[in-house]
Parts: C-alpha cells; structure tokens; sequence
C-alpha cells in the first residue's frame, strides 16, 4: 500500500504492506520492514558511513547526517512557508480583485483545475519542481480566495473561523503526533486508507447523483445534519493525512533525505491543510445555518 499522499507515493508504503521509503524503520539484527532498509542508500552518506551502519545494524535510530545537501526541519519550514504563503497570496488577490460573480465562480473552478493538474504532474516526477509546486500553490490560492469570499458574502467571517478551524486540527494533530498518541504504522495506514479510499469514491457517486438530479438538496453534501456529518467525517481524514505526513517528514530527515525532498514535504502539506480547510469552510457554514 502506498502513502496517501500522492506526492509521497514512490516513498509510501510498500506492495508487501512494509513500511518503505521515508517510513523505512531498521530492526534490529536485520534489514527494515519494508522494499529496502534506506530508500536513499545510493549515493547516500549511510552507505559509506561506518557509524551510521552500525546504528541500522543495532536497530538505533539513523541520525541526520551533518553534511549539507540533505533535508532538515529548517528546511522544510521554510519551503512550507513559501508554498502556503503563495496560496495565501493568490487568495487575498482574488478576493479583492474577483468580486462575487458567476464568472468569478467560473474562474474559481478553471483555476481549481490547473491546480489539480499541476498537482497530478508534479505527483508523478520524480524529482521536486519548484515551479509546478509554486504554480499550484498560486492557482490554488485563487480558487480559495474566490470560494471564501462567496462564502463570506452569505456568511459573514466563516473563512476567518474556517482557517482558525484549520489551525486548530493542525496544531491538535501535531500534539497528538508528538505525544505519541498515535503510531503511524502500516495497519494504522492501511485503515485509514481504506477509510480515505472509500470515502472519496462515495463522494464523488455522490456529485454524480447531484449532477443528474438523483439526489436532492447536495444529497450526502448537503447543508444539513447529514452534510455536517460528513463534514466532519472529512476534516478527521485530513488529520490523518497530516499524521502521515509527519512521520514521512520526520523520517525523510532521520535518514538523510536529499534537500529538494524539503519541497515535496511542504507540497503534502499543502494540500493536506487546503483540504481541511475547504472541508472547515463548509462545516462552519452548516453550524452557521441561513443567518
């Protein structure tokens, strides 16, 4: 089974259910569950560095290597800071420039798309694009502004309460991630997986039936207690998504990631909090009723 995060995806979890890639933990006395004991083995300083040898073959957690060219924490902050601080930027632009139309909401749904393909391309290289990462990041930034001020034009500071919503689940997230509440295990993955998978596949029957006239009032979508529901369904799926995230970012500089892969964690992570916040937008509208 592989990462839920597609950019994650040729460093998630393995066809044999072992943990690889980022998530490649060693064991004592032999090699890491998973495809391959150290996913950057080739060219890596592991590879010739007795000491880090000896800490896989006893099972002790690899240290970062303190030569330059590997990705630190530093590092990833900083590339999370430009990747979201662009999406902020492209929001509070089209907010002020797009006034709330239905070309503004055609403009939203186009940019939403570039995003998605952006997003879809950079998913499958295999090295980190600065500039499909940011070019997304602009793009994505555009559909939320344009959303948030639709939402805020019917009801007034649900996107303020939305992003506080967000900061809320990412900072109890992380604690709870930190404090060891939660083990990001295979089995953890594997049902959490499940649970995303099923989730989205019902979703979008769901859109099909709305479309078509099925299902009436947005159906499972919808702004009542059901469409609350799910919501909030949605918005733990996102924190699940961060848990895995973490213990890909915290392992990626355990064993020495190359320092691009900074850009490929700051772009998880993106999309990761623009979900939860797209899913915090709509729940705060349903518990803000028609007022």
């Amino acid at each position: 089974m592989r990462s839920s995060n597609p950019v994650f995806s040729r460093r998630g979890f393995s066809r044999d259910n072992g943990y690889a890639g980022f998530n490649a933990a060693p064991q004592a006395g032999g090699p890491a569950v998973g495809t391959q004991a150290n996913p950057y083995a080739q060219g890596n300083p592991y590879a010739q560095n007795p000491y880090a040898q000896q800490d896989l073959q006893q099972g002790a957690p690899p240290q970062a290597p303190v030569s330059t060219g590997r990705m630190t924490m530093d590092d990833v902050v900083m590339r999370s800071a430009m990747t979201l601080g662009t999406v902020t930027v492209g929001a509070v632009l089209a907010w002020a420039l797009l006034p709330v139309s239905s070309t503004s909401y055609g403009l939203a749904i186009g940019a939403a798309l570039v995003a998605f393909v952006l997003a879809m391309v950079q998913s499958f290289k295999r090295t980190a694009s600065p500039a499909l990462i940011l070019g997304y990041a602009a793009f994505e930034g555009v559909f939320l502004g344009v959303i948030s001020e639709m939402y805020n034009s019917r009801w007034s500071g649900a996107p303020f309460q939305a992003v506080l919503g967000t900061m809320a689940v990412s900072g109890a997230t992380l604690l709870v991630y930190k404090a060891g509440w939660v083990r990001v295990t295979a089995r953890y993955a594997r049902i959490g997986m499940t649970i995303a998978i099923a989730f989205v596949v019902v979703t979008a029957v769901n859109l099909l039936l709305v479309v078509f006239g099925v299902a009436n009032d947005g159906g499972l979508r919808s702004m009542g207690p059901l469409g609350a529901i799910v919501g909030i369904l949605a918005i733990l799926i996102g924190a699940f998504f961060l848990t895995l995230d973490f213990k890909q970012i915290e392992d990626g500089i355990a064993y020495g990631a190359p320092k691009e892969e900074a850009w490929l964690a700051a772009f998880g992570l993106t999309m990761t909090l623009v979900w939860i916040y797209v899913e915090m937008l709509r729940l705060v509208a349903i518990f803000s009723g028609d007022d």
